[in-house]
């Protein structure tokens, strides 16, 4: 082991980057920073990198994301952990209101990370782009019958054509959060009500870009890096994407993103990690998972750049504002009888 070691506890996040696992706190140690991760998703070449140019060893700790925000507030003073990572910006809010996360001062991270997909108040930072849009097949839509729009999806015409997650998925809430921040709760809850009596309901978006493939549904709602997933495989994959709601507030953008934590035993060390997988590091933290870089200087990776493009118009609002409407979109998932 390198004579600095670089502890990441990121949550979700599933890693073996030459570290070791961590199954216990208080084992830190002078100069060192643990990332607590609930992120699912194979990031070694990143992390590998990052040590290999700094001579520093990474360590994670994964679990879901309740769970670690629930470990670190029993830890307390006594956390070991430096870094909290995770995808979706209602955990990170949610952290934020915790008063889990430092609040960082960083020109590079400012710079980096556009000002909607970070705290206002620096607790955290977007690291990738996770973009949430219209799916289609593209053997039984004409480019004319291709919906533009989430609320079009509510409209009588998609009677039973549409496919989406369930309501207990962060991606739906996150969605539904986004809405209420632009049209209203009242205006939300009459797109979930046309989407309930529409949508046969998936558990996976895998699963819901397959149904769209074998003709159950012509439409959907998915992450656009399951569908590059698809294509990676097989290039005649007969579905599609069109960006959503290009002529008005712009498509639904979620993330994956990290803070520095409040208690953390190495801020400094920590911080500078952040900084470089938001620049030098960036293409090497979103390719692996096909994800859009936040950093607006670095290209997205190939495939997705050919197959979707390079540019699309994202909603601008704060992602920490609709972070922390998740309850109320939980609440109007519910009242809408949306499953």
């Amino acid at each position: 082991m390198n004579s600095t070691t670089l502890r990441l506890v990121l949550f979700g996040f599933t890693a073996s980057v030459g570290s070791l696992l961590l199954s216990a706190c208080g084992t830190d140690s002078e100069g060192t920073i643990q990332i607590y991760t609930g992120r699912h998703y194979d990031l070694e070449a990143a992390f590998e990198a990052f040590e290999s140019e700094f001579g520093i060893d990474i360590e994670f700790l994964e679990g879901s994301d309740a769970e670690l925000r629930e470990r670190l507030q029993a830890e307390g003073d006594d956390s070991s952990a430096d870094i909290y990572m995770t995808v979706d910006a209602g955990n990170l809010a949610t952290a934020a209101e915790q008063g889990l996360f430092a609040s960082l001062d960083s020109p590079v991270l400012d710079a980096a990370v556009p000002a909607e997909l970070r705290d206002p108040d620096g607790s955290w930072y977007a690291l990738s782009a996770r973009v949430r849009t219209i799916v289609y097949s593209t053997e039984r839509l004409a480019p004319d019958d291709i919906p533009t729009t989430y609320e079009e999806l509510a409209e009588p015409q998609w009677k039973d054509r549409v496919c989406l997650r369930t309501s207990s998925n962060t991606y739906t809430q996150s969605l539904v959060a986004s809405l209420i921040a632009n049209l209203s709760y009242d205006a939300t809850l009459e797109v979930a009500n046309g989407w309930a009596d529409n949508a046969h309901i998936m558990a996976k978006d895998g699963i819901l870009l397959d149904s769209i493939r074998d003709g159950r549904c012509d439409v959907g709602i998915a992450n656009h890096y399951y569908l590059a997933r698809k294509l990676a495989e097989d290039p005649d994959y007969p579905v599609g994407l069109v960006w959503a709601n290009q002529n008005d507030r712009g498509v639904h953008v979620n993330l994956s993103g990290a803070g520095v934590l409040a208690n953390a035993d190495d801020p400094e060390l920590a911080q500078q990690l952040l900084e470089w997988l938001a620049s030098d590091g960036q293409n090497l933290f979103v390719d692996g998972n096909n994800e859009y870089p936040v950093n607006p200087d670095v290209a997205p990776e190939t495939l997705i750049a050919n197959e979707f493009g390079v540019t699309f118009e994202g909603d601008r609002t704060n992602a920490s504002e609709w972070g922390l409407l998740n309850a109320e979109a939980v609440r109007l998932l519910d009242e809408a009888g949306y499953e």
